[in-house]
């Protein structure tokens, strides 16, 4: 486990350095548009909840209007999503950012996806073996739940239908991914990933289990 997680990490720090210099010119642009569109700032830090609790500023490029307010949780329907923002999240852009978070160590390419305070309940078993590992940019529950925004939209109170139905099923995602977790399944869920990105076809449960479960 040691020489896995060292290895995982030198992975994390190359990968991450190649992906600050090859999104940089596709940062720049979306950088431009999301000035024009809504004028600065270009990018949005939250506070997340990252290994072992630690508390950590997460970034990711700016997709909703300039000091809007209102829930945590992000409906496909939100009025506080610019024009620019709706395209930069239809295609996860808004994620590059994120490389910094891995480079610094605060977070991996795969892992947990790290939460706000509010919705982590340290006293919880559950959440007690989710937050041993270092949180990540993609992970199972990413991929399953890649029409999150889509099923929100469809509930009379997202951030219930949140709390309620939607982060119990990413937590036992967590949970079952950890328990099957190798080098070459972080591999592939990134390439499923990065696949997903730039299709709006919705990935299929059964075949993402197959692929990434299965030794």
């Amino acid at each position: 486990m040691p020489t896995q997680n060292a290895l995982r990490r030198l992975f994390d720090i190359a990968f991450a350095l190649a992906g600050l210099i090859l999104s940089a010119p596709v940062v720049g642009l979306a950088a431009l548009a999301i000035v024009l569109d809504d004028g600065l700032p270009v990018f949005f830090r939250q506070e997340r909840v990252g290994l072992r609790a630690r508390r950590f500023l997460l970034w990711k490029l700016r997709t909703m209007r300039h000091r809007s307010s209102g829930l945590a949780v992000t409906a496909g329907n939100d009025a506080r999503i610019t024009r620019v923002g709706a395209t930069l999240r239809r295609f996860k852009l808004d994620e590059l950012p994120q490389f910094w978070n891995v480079l610094k160590g605060d977070m991996s390419l795969v892992g947990p996806r790290p939460e706000v305070p509010p919705y982590v309940d340290e006293s919880s078993p559950v959440w007690h073996f989710v937050l041993a590992h270092r949180p990540g940019i993609t992970d199972l529950a990413t991929l399953l739940f890649r029409d999150e925004e889509a099923l929100l939209a469809a509930e009379a109170d997202p951030e219930r239908a949140y709390r309620e139905q939607v982060l119990p099923a990413k937590l036992e995602l967590n949970l079952e991914y950890q328990l099957h977790r190798s080098l070459l399944s972080d591999l592939k869920l990134i390439v499923l990933t990065a696949v997903y990105s730039f299709t709006r076809a919705l990935p299929d449960a059964a075949f993402i289990r197959r692929a990434v479960l299965t030794k």
